[in-house]
């Protein structure tokens, strides 16, 4: 069961990362759509969509607006790191905003919004590890978690979560397959 919860293992809060780390981790949030899109390209697209990857898991369609709900507020927090302006992240209950209408519906706008964003993202971030790398040190206050999280903390984490839900996709695809 934690193997299907954590297919890669839980994020290492304590590891340092070097600039050549975090540049693969810009990369690995640079290319999620891309990755996502090669799982999506499915004759079984809409099984694969209702699919979970655990019992009591979110299905394939909730995991794609959950990846947009969640990487659009890691977007602004790295922008409120970046720019100093806010000392505290702003928590979100993410199974709540899961059972909210938008989450019925297709994941196209969800998808489209993370081509978007992961684009400007990954430019944001690029940006600052090649001109001032000084500012991954820049941290906001996670009060659900009693921590403070840098900026170098924050690219690795949803470099992480992009390929730990991908995996759980990957899960749900070879599932698929293997019924049939």
């Amino acid at each position: 069961m934690e193997n299907q919860r954590y297919p890669l293992g839980k994020f290492d809060w304590d590891q340092d990362w070097s600039l050549e780390d975090l540049l693969g981790a810009v990369v690995r949030i640079q290319n999620m759509p891309n990755q996502l899109a090669k799982l999506l390209n499915t004759e079984k697209r809409d099984a694969l969509l209702k699919t979970q990857y655990r019992e009591g898991s979110w299905n394939v369609q909730q995991i794609i607006h959950h990846m947009a709900d969640s990487h659009m507020q890691a977007f602004s927090r790295c922008k409120h790191m970046l720019s100093g302006t806010v000392a505290e992240i702003q928590p979100y209950d993410e199974n709540a905003w899961s059972q909210m209408g938008d989450y019925e519906y297709s994941y196209e706008s969800s998808y489209i919004l993370l081509v978007g964003l992961h684009q400007r993202w990954s430019l944001l971030l690029l940006n600052t590890l090649k001109g001032d790398p000084s500012l991954l040190a820049n941290s906001m206050r996670h009060p659900e978690m009693d921590r403070s999280i840098s900026l170098a903390q924050m690219i690795a984490l949803y470099a992480w979560h992009s390929d730990h839900h991908l995996a759980h996709i990957q899960l749900c695809l070879n599932q698929i397959n293997t019924l049939n």
